[in-house]
């Protein structure tokens, strides 16, 4: 009686005890780098309508950020007219596997008509060997390494020192499956290059670091092997108000709910918060009934 994706979500959901499940367009995360931007554009157009129209209906615990296809933002802000209020929709995404700069005046509107609504703006990392400097990688770990966060550090660093969080102040933006090891280097690197050149940024009021503590980021893949540099920078992002809970399920490197709980260093409310209780935040998720045994 439902389309053959709402029965695998519903069983991963199942599996994992989970609660909501914020749908992503995992085979689109290289669409951005398509040489013809009209294909991009009308891909995602149809991709939008057929997960309004035929998946999200069928559970209210299934949600999305709907794929934004930035490289033509007259069909982002059709986009954006069109199913912002369609339901299940929580806000939009942007795969970071592109080449556009995300402070570039044609994408202001876009921006402008999210933070009207209330939308969060979200950028999804992927994988790419299509960049000249990743071409020299010539095993799958090292592009998995590097690819996934390479993208979204060029993107993040064009967005804090272009001062997009001063001129949208109350557009949430979520960083996607980077893992966490690159924010805590972002924001000492970021920080000691902006207070030698502060004129290069002149729309920023305060440190780097501060704007990246008011915006939001998944832990997956959460690196752990050192659990000293994981707690420090948690604690730089102060994760237990800014961090989200992610699986990836069902790729080979998912992370359980039990990889949040069972780290030492968090307090009970702040393990809540990742798990679940800051994603109804910013997404603005009513409470689940549960169902009585």
């Amino acid at each position: 009686t439902v389309h053959h994706d709402v029965t695998l979500v519903r069983r991963s959901m199942e599996a994992m005890g989970i609660d909501y499940q914020i749908l992503f367009p995992g085979n689109m995360l290289q669409l951005g780098t398509h040489p013809q931007p009209n294909v991009e554009a009308h891909l995602s157009l149809a991709y939008n309508r057929w997960l309004c129209e035929r998946i999200l209906p069928a559970d209210d615990r299934m949600r999305t950020l709907l794929y934004l296809p930035l490289s033509t933002p007259d069909m982002c802000m059709r986009i954006i007219d069109e199913f912002a209020e369609k339901k299940g929709v929580t806000g939009f995404m942007v795969t970071s596997v592109r080449f556009n700069p995300v402070h570039h005046n044609s994408y202001i509107p876009i921006y402008r008509a999210l933070e009207e609504r209330g939308l969060p703006l979200a950028f999804h990392a992927g994988l790419t060997w299509s960049d000249e400097f990743m071409k020299q990688l010539d095993r799958f770990i090292s592009m998995h390494a590097i690819s996934f966060v390479l993208c979204n550090i060029v993107h993040l660093t064009n967005w804090l020192v272009h001062g997009m969080q001063e001129r949208f102040p109350k557009l949430q933006v979520l960083w996607i499956e980077s893992g966490l090891a690159w924010l805590d280097f972002m924001m000492q690197r970021l920080d000691s290059e902006y207070m030698m050149r502060p004129s290069e940024a002149p729309l920023l009021k305060k440190l780097p670091s501060e704007y990246m503590r008011d915006m939001f980021y998944t832990c997956q893949p959460l690196e752990t092997s050192n659990i000293a540099l994981t707690e420090a920078t948690m604690k730089a992002i102060d994760a237990e108000n800014t961090l989200l809970y992610a699986s990836d399920w069902p790729h080979w490197d998912f992370n359980p709910p039990s990889l949040i709980h069972d780290l030492p260093f968090l307090s009970v409310q702040g393990k809540r918060n990742i798990l679940g209780e800051n994603a109804m935040r910013l997404f603005n998720l009513p409470p689940v009934k549960k169902k009585a045994a």
